[in-house]
C-alpha cells in the first residue's frame, strides 16, 4: 500500500488520498478543494496517463468555482501497480474512477477527459450513464486513440497506429536503460523553453507550474508508462449511439497525440455535442489554461449542474 504522506510538490490547493479500487489496487486520489469551501459543481477528472493535477494551472486557483476530484494512474505519482500487471487496460481506470467518486461522495457529475483520459470517461459513460451528467474532451478521442497520433503528419490511421504501438514496445523494452536518467532529469527554465519550442508543446502559461507537473511526470520509469500505454491502446473506439448527454470536444489543431479531425468526427456522431479547435498542441490547457476554463464552466452551464 501506498504511504499516505503528501508528496513534496503538494501545495495548499491540492490534496491526496489513498483509496480501494475494486480489484484491490490502492490508487492515490486527489483534490483541489482540500478544505471543501469551494462553492460549484463537482467535475471527475479523467487525466492524460501518467499525468498529474499540476498539469492544469486554471484548476488550482482557488477561486476557480469548479470543485474537482480525480487520480493518479495506476504505479504512478504514490499510486500502486496492480498486483496482475495486466491490470492497466481503460476497463480498469473506469474502476477506478468510479472508486473516486464513490470516496469523494460523487453520485452523478460532469467527467473531464484529456488525452487518454478521454477514453476512459466515455468508456464510464457507456458502461454507467447514471453517474454522467456531461463530457468534456479535451485532446482526446472516444477509443482507438493510437491510430489518430501523429494527425499533423496526416498519416494513413493503420500506419500511426503501427509507429506508435511500436514506439511503446520499445519503450517497454528498453526503458530499465534509460529510465535512470530520464527519472532524474532537472527541469528548469532552459528545459521548459526547449519542451515549449519544439512544436510538441507550445508556451505555456505558466512556465514554473509546467515544470512541477513535467518533472512529477517523468518519475514514472520508462518501461512502466509503455506499459500502461500499451493496456490502453487496446481499447477499441465506443460506440456512440447509446451516449444521451450533452458533450463538447475542445480540439487542439496542432496535436500530435489525439488527432482533431477524428475529435470532430466524433462530436458530428453525438446527439448533442459542439466541437471547438484552438491553435495550440496537445498541452492546450498549460497553453490557453483561461480559455479552456471558461470554456469549461459555459459547458457546465449549459449542462445545468450545480454545487455537490
Amino acid at each position: 500500500m501506498p504511504t499516505s504522506t503528501p508528496d513534496a510538490t503538494e501545495t495548499a490547493v491540492v490534496s491526496f488520498h489513498d483509496i480501494l479500487s475494486d480489484d484491490g489496487t490502492h490508487v492515490r486520489a486527489w483534490t483541489n478543494d482540500p478544505d471543501g469551501v469551494i462553492d460549484g459543481p463537482t467535475v471527475v477528472l479523467c487525466n492524460g496517463l501518467g499525468t498529474n493535477a499540476y498539469m492544469w494551472p486554471a484548476l488550482l486557483d482557488p477561486d476557480c468555482g469548479v470543485r474537482v476530484v480525480s487520480w493518479n494512474h495506476r504505479g504512478v505519482g504514490g499510486s500502486e501497480r496492480p498486483a496482475d500487471k495486466r491490470h492497466v487496460e481503460i476497463e480498469h481506470f473506469v474502476e477506478d474512477g468510479l472508486s473516486v467518486m464513490d470516496h469523494f461522495g460523487v453520485d452523478r457529475a460532469v467527467l473531464m477527459g484529456w488525452s487518454m483520459g478521454v477514453n476512459t470517461m466515455f468508456e464510464l459513460a457507456v458502461r454507467h450513464p447514471e453517474r454522467v451528467a456531461g463530457l468534456f474532451a479535451v485532446a482526446g478521442v472516444p477509443g482507438d486513440t493510437f491510430r489518430t497520433m501523429l494527425a499533423p503528419l496526416r498519416l494513413p490511421h493503420p500506419i500511426a497506429r503501427l509507429i506508435t504501438v511500436s514506439a511503446c514496445r520499445l519503450g517497454k523494452l528498453t526503458g530499465w536503460a534509460v529510465s535512470p536518467i530520464t527519472t532524474r532529469l532537472p527541469i528548469g527554465p532552459r528545459a521548459i523553453a526547449l519542451i515549449t519550442h519544439s512544436g510538441f508543446m507550445f508556451p505555456v502559461a505558466d512556465p514554473e507550474l509546467a515544470a512541477i507537473g513535467i518533472e512529477e511526470f517523468i518519475k514514472t520509469p520508462v518501461q512502466w508508462y509503455a506499459h500502461i500505454a500499451l493496456g490502453t491502446s487496446k481499447h477499441a473506439r465506443v460506440s456512440l449511439s447509446g451516449i444521451e448527454v450533452p458533450a463538447r470536444f475542445i480540439a487542439p489543431k496542432y496535436d500530435l497525440l489525439a488527432g482533431a479531425r477524428d475529435m470532430a468526427t466524433a462530436a458530428a456522431r453525438l446527439k448533442d455535442a459542439d466541437y471547438i479547435e484552438l491553435r495550440g498542441s496537445h498541452f492546450i490547457q498549460l497553453e490557453q489554461p483561461d480559455l479552456v476554463h471558461e470554456l469549461l464552466l459555459e459547458f457546465l452551464e449549459k449542462v445545468g449542474v450545480t454545487a455537490a
